[in-house]
């Protein structure tokens, strides 16, 4: 198949019991990474990932390798199909799995990287400190202006608030202090937000908040090696593409207190003339996102043996479709997917 194909990844928030499972029982060469990547924390990741308990699967250090080997999984599964990405994105966690999916580092590195990132993520802010919350229906700018406002508040309201998640025209997330996230939240209403809702975790990314942990993840990343990606990559920094080892490295600790661009970065892949999106990995939320960013695109998404028939058969659908021309008709009575929770929102962790 010669059509450009955009590969995007999930992040932590996407987990759920039992994701993985079917694509474990169905491809031998699913299974060996589980046993690898198993090998290599010390813990059976399957087992977790199947069977849990949630509590266990959501922390942090737990969650974010389950996901990495949960969505190269899907990807293995995927391209055995002889199906290959054109360029890959990942959504800040998804990146170590995008960077996989690219050539660009080691599925064994990026297993030990995970962990360890969420490990120091979890310790440099302490429980209950920090808070993030999902603002539905205001614009971008006006949330900018809102956080900006409350860190240089002097009338009491004052402490740190600041965007982490540009996600989608109506979504963005914010970050920080507990204080200042809740009068943040007042604040949106006030000006017209259709919804605020605090997110279920105790580790507030993408922000300053973050500072100390993006110098230690800096100073263990420096110990592993990252190539040149074969694939073209996108970052959630500046939704630019990248292709130097050194400017990936320095993304991918930058992404710890910094916010992710991911609206940007699917305009980044619509602006390369790509039409069609593949989910891989748990979960279908950039599947919406993307659709909230550009209504016209092609999306699927996969994480198990019937998803993957579906995308198989979706791509060669509309590759007909445009051969006959018939998708600028489809295109011109396609709509917008509606905007509901949690379809464009996910409770707890949406670190990605």
């Amino acid at each position: 198949m010669s059509r450009k194909i955009a590969f995007v990844f999930p992040g932590q928030g996407s987990q759920y019991v039992g994701m993985g499972k079917d694509l474990y029982e169905n491809f031998d060469s699913v299974k060996k990474l589980y046993k690898e990547a198993s090998k290599i924390l010390g813990y059976d990741v399957a087992d977790l990932s199947f069977n849990g308990p949630a509590e266990e699967l959501n922390l942090t250090y737990r969650a974010q390798p389950c996901i990495l080997v949960a969505s190269i999984a899907a990807y293995v599964a995927l391209t055995s199909k002889k199906i290959k990405p054109t360029i890959v994105a990942g959504h800040s966690l998804g990146e170590y799995s995008a960077l996989v999916a690219a050539g660009s580092l080691s599925f064994k590195d990026a297993v030990r990287l995970t962990e360890m990132r969420g490990r120091i993520m979890q310790e440099e802010v302490p429980l209950g400190k920090g808070m993030m919350a999902a603002i539905l229906g205001l614009e971008r700018t006006v949330i900018d202006n809102i956080c900006q406002e409350i860190r240089n508040s002097n009338n009491g309201y004052g402490g740190y608030v600041a965007v982490a998640n540009y996600n989608c025209p109506g979504q963005t997330v914010i970050s920080g202090e507990k204080e200042a996230v809740e009068y943040a939240m007042t604040e949106a209403k006030r000006l017209g937000a259709k919804k605020t809702v605090p997110l279920a975790l105790s580790v507030p990314p993408h922000c300053r908040l973050m500072d100390k942990a993006a110098e230690r993840f800096g100073e263990i990343l420096k110990k592993y090696k990252i190539k040149q990606p074969r694939t073209l990559f996108v970052t959630n920094t500046n939704a630019q593409i990248l292709f130097k080892p050194d400017e990936i490295k320095k993304s991918l600790i930058l992404q710890l207190n910094n916010p992710v661009f991911w609206e940007d970065c699917v305009k980044t892949m619509v602006e390369r003339e790509i039409k069609d999106f593949v989910e891989i990995g748990p979960g279908k939320v950039l599947t919406g996102l993307i659709k909230r960013i550009e209504p016209t695109a092609n999306t699927f998404n996969v994480d198990n043996s019937e998803s993957i028939a579906k995308t198989l058969e979706g791509l060669k659908t509309v590759e007909r479709l445009e051969v006959t021309g018939l998708d600028m008709v489809i295109h011109k009575f396609k709509r917008p997917a509606p905007f509901w929770y949690p379809n464009y929102l996910w409770e707890g962790d949406p670190e990605r």
